[in-house]
């Protein structure tokens, strides 16, 4: 008890000694670099509303630099905005515009050092190459922020918000467009992204890249240039998440190469050109999705192996399933196809026969691309039905032994 109550005072104390330093016009700092140089470990620096245009300013000690009325800092296009080198700082309500931009440097509006446990919260991001770039950290938080670029080429562009070897990392409620990547991942480690919204950047609207053990649920990736590309990664899980409107020769909701042992659960895949690409994926559990309205709902190719695909719907796909090779290591169980045309006499919700997704259209597209031209001809409809009738190209064992009759409540 007698420890306890040292300790209790001794965070009172620290509490106490914590200065609030104010920044603005008629205040105690005219700007912010003399607020920081003046501040302490622990102590919150406000600033009031104006344009601070003072280049590169470096957090180098533990501290909160908060921003009343969104004051603008501006770059100037010449170098970062703000640079943090300090754990536990806490960077909030700015308007953070015009970063620098270098092809041998990636400039930012906010760049993270090696500093954890930092908090980027409700700051509005306009024109930085980088918004924000999170390098080798633990613990960080990114949350509430708007970040707007300006579209470029794909060379010229950064990301939104950009992490690079961090863990723990929690990205959450962030609205993004028009970057290269809206939100970027490699080399990070047990980490979350919840209740984002990434739209019309230029390439993908989230971008994993050799992350493990991460979770990303209930965001919106909608119409960016290629959708979402998880690569070289395992144990990912993706719930409750929209893509929708990804179109493109080269465009998917999600795009899953050489990942492995995730889980794809929940999610709403509608007007893609491709739902789910797969490429060498394997132990990959797809179910309770949802597939409306897809060029291709799902296209796995040979590569792929030891894959569940079971309880999803699918709705008013050109193509439910494509594939471009004939041996099948993957399995289809309990799904919901809106195509097909079997009975269930004994009335218990599972089709009688089993459900082939693959049509023989499909198996030529994937051979002759071009062949898309056909597509709702009257001749296309009479060569699946024959095939159907008497399989000779499709893979045979591609099928769903169990299809349901009715779409699936989830």
């Amino acid at each position: 008890m007698k420890h306890l109550l040292i300790c209790f005072l001794l965070l009172m104390t620290g509490a106490l000694s914590a200065a609030v330093i104010e920044v603005g016009a008629g205040r105690a700092c005219p700007n912010i670099r003399t607020a920081l140089e003046r501040a302490h470990s622990g102590d919150t620096i406000l600033v009031h509303p104006g344009v601070y245009a003072e280049g590169n300013l470096e957090i180098n000690k533990p501290l909160s630099l908060i921003g009343i009325g969104y004051p603008v800092l501006d770059g100037r296009h010449l170098d970062e905005v703000i640079t943090v080198n300090s754990p536990y700082v806490t960077v909030q309500g700015f308007d953070i515009r015009n970063s620098g931009q270098m092809s041998t440097k990636d400039l930012a509006g906010i760049k993270v050092l090696s500093a954890d446990s930092v908090v980027i919260a409700e700051n509005r991001f306009q024109d930085c190459n980088f918004a924000i770039y999170l390098s080798n950290t633990i613990g960080c938080r990114v949350s509430r922020n708007v970040v707007r670029g300006i579209i470029k080429e794909e060379q010229n562009s950064g990301n939104g918000i950009h992490l690079w070897k961090c863990a723990g990392a929690v990205i959450e409620e962030n609205y993004l467009t028009g970057h290269r990547d809206g939100i970027y991942f490699e080399f990070v480690t047990d980490s979350e992204i919840r209740g984002n919204t990434s739209e019309q950047n230029l390439r993908y609207g989230l971008h994993f890249m050799f992350s493990h053990s991460d979770s990303y649920h209930h965001n919106t990736f909608r119409n960016n240039g290629a959708g979402v590309a998880v690569m070289y990664s395992r144990k990912v899980s993706m719930t409750e998440n929209y893509f929708g409107y990804n179109w493109g020769s080269s465009a998917y909701g999600i795009l899953l190469k050489d990942i492995s042992d995730s889980h794809i659960w929940k999610n709403n895949f509608e007007h893609n050109s491709a739902g789910v690409y797969l490429e060498g994926a394997s132990r990959i559990i797809l179910e309770d999705n949802q597939f409306r309205e897809n060029g291709w709902a799902l296209r796995v190719q040979a590569s792929c192996d030891a894959n569940v695909i079971r309880g999803n719907n699918f709705f008013g796909n050109s193509f439910d399933v494509s594939t471009n090779g004939s041996l099948v290591l993957n399995t289809f169980n309990g799904n919901y196809w809106d195509k097909y045309e079997g009975y269930d006499l004994d009335r218990d919700g599972i089709g009688d026969v089993p459900y082939r997704p693959v049509s023989l259209y499909a198996v030529v597209v994937e051979r002759m691309p071009h062949a898309l031209m056909l597509m709702r001809s009257f001749m296309v409809y009479l060569m699946d039905k024959a095939e159907k009738i008497i399989p000779s190209l499709t893979p045979e064992q591609l099928m769903d032994e169990k299809p349901v009759m009715r779409p699936l409540a989830f």
